[in-house]
């Protein structure tokens, strides 16, 4: 079973982007594993407006809000790795918060036994797949609403977050093409 449907095959909501890589899918996952994003202004951008509103509240009210935590790649609890074929993140949260209610997550059993009211869990997948000397990388979020309130609530945030998260992941998937071919392209000349 693939991974990701193993730790969430029921969901209400994904997105798919995919690019073809010059480079093994065993390193590719690794690379991407050990990634960090090099600076991208739109996602900077994307995020401080994101976060804008918590911002503005913890500067009217910094006794009654925190200040925002960054958010990034590095908010995912790692939820495992399957050998050469994928590899998953995750959240649990009510994403439309102003802090995001970003539950801590100790790893992939208790993402996937986590069951809260009102608190949509979500997965971000990296799958690699051989195509003779191209890998096919194909990255998919999903979204699992455990009920009618928390989809009520989540389906505004994802209409309004999908069209920026979608191009977020589009640049993440060019940025990475562009590194790993990179590494491939100075491994080839030492040889």
């Amino acid at each position: 079973m693939p991974l990701l449907d193993r730790l969430l095959p029921s969901y209400q909501f994904s997105e798919r982007h995919e690019t073809r890589v010059r480079c093994p899918p065993g390193e590719l996952l690794d690379l991407i594993q050990a990634w960090e994003p090099p600076r991208d202004r739109f996602s900077e951008t994307a995020m401080a407006l994101r976060q804008m509103p918590a911002r503005l509240m913890h500067a009217l009210a910094p006794s009654r809000h925190a200040s925002p935590r960054p958010f990034s790649l590095k908010s995912f609890a790692p939820l495992g790795r399957d050998g050469d074929r994928a590899i998953a993140g995750g959240l649990i949260g009510q994403f439309w918060r102003n802090d995001f209610g970003l539950v801590r997550i100790a790893g992939p059993d208790a993402f996937i036994t986590f069951s809260a009211p009102r608190t949509p869990k979500l997965v971000l997948g990296f799958m690699a797949e051989p195509e003779g000397e191209i890998t096919r990388l194909v990255t998919e979020t999903r979204v699992h609403c455990p009920d009618r309130a928390s989809y009520l609530m989540f389906l505004p945030y994802w209409l309004v977050i999908r069209p920026v998260s979608g191009l977020i992941r589009r640049r993440m998937l060019g940025a990475i093409r562009q590194i790993a071919e990179q590494r491939g392209s100075r491994r080839g000349r030492k040889t």
